[in-house]
């Protein structure tokens, strides 16, 4: 398109292949758009787009919808992010409405064949490590390839002490479950590979008690600090897990942790997925039994 659209907080500028937003550092423009900065979004990341009446009087909202498992950010805030917050949202005043129904119609129409389908695989950059944040109990830090937590002494509890400072390679973890800090008990937990099938984990509210998790406070862990941190490890530990990639277009979320759908599998859509397989085991990255095993886990599915 190469056209520019600009609205309040931030300004969508589109491509060929996809649209870049631009945030603004305004006084009023939320704390995680600061941060962000910039994102490319393209066209194929999204299922379809909105266009609604604002939430105050005299705008209307021009909102890309991303696809299931696209975005790490999204995925990682699991529907917790406040609607001002949301960096698909551009708001404008009323008198534009006409033009933003022209660029929502242009953006449908740059929709890829997979838009009604959860993505196998993140189309949206996360967050760049390093990062760091501090927690209530803790100072958080992620360099890329390990998550490190360390325990302040005026707020960790006793449980954490014993335990002493973690770290945690990305090749441990196996999902991120970001609680956010605007709710009671927010938190943010690493799930780790070692906890076995069946296992009961520690509920939320324990999260104090967990050296795998750090929890947030009045000022501590904010949404602008930790969601993008939370982001940012759950896209480095799914680059780092093929299998866990691909189980994406076949799953949903909840906390950064993905969890079985109910109901039968496309034929089609498990085909694809084994044959991707293949094309991983051909590479190198499965061995014959993660191969086999995952294949009779989508034939099963049928």
């Amino acid at each position: 398109m190469g056209d520019v659209l600009a609205g309040i907080h931030s300004t969508w500028e589109f491509d060929s292949d996809s649209v870049l937003i631009r945030f603004e550092r305004g006084i009023r423009t939320p704390k995680l758009f600061h941060v962000l900065g910039e994102r490319r979004i393209p066209y194929e990341a999204l299922s379809t787009v909105e266009l609604t009446p604002g939430g105050k009087r005299g705008t209307v909202v021009l909102r890309a919808v991303p696809r299931a498992g696209a975005d790490p950010l999204l995925e990682a805030a699991d529907g917790q992010l406040k609607e001002g917050s949301d960096p698909y949202r551009l708001v404008l005043p009323a008198e534009r409405e006409l033009l933003a129904e022209y660029y929502a119609t242009e953006l449908r129409s740059a929709l890829g064949p997979d838009a009604g389908s959860p993505a196998e695989r993140h189309l949206v950059a996360a967050p760049a490590a390093p990062l760091q944040f501090k927690a209530y109990d803790g100072k958080a830090s992620f360099d890329g390839k390990a998550v490190t937590f360390r325990w302040f002494w005026t707020g960790a509890s006793s449980a954490k002490w014993r335990a002493g400072d973690q770290s945690f390679a990305v090749s441990e973890l196996e999902g991120v479950e970001w609680c956010s800090p605007e709710v009671f008990r927010g938190h943010l937990r690493l799930r780790r590979r070692d906890v076995s099938a069946g296992v009961e984990e520690a509920p939320a509210e324990e999260a104090d008690q967990d050296p795998a998790a750090v929890v947030f406070g009045l000022g501590y862990g904010l949404v602008y600090e930790s969601l993008p941190f939370a982001a940012s490890v759950l896209a480095a530990l799914r680059d780092a897990d093929p299998v866990m990639a691909l189980e994406g277009a076949g799953t949903i979320s909840h906390g950064g942790v993905r969890t079985a759908q109910v109901g039968r599998a496309d034929p089609a859509d498990i085909a694809e997925r084994i044959r991707h397989l293949g094309e991983l085991h051909g590479a190198g990255l499965l061995t014959d039994d993660e191969f086999t095993g995952k294949k009779a886990e989508l034939l099963a599915e049928l």
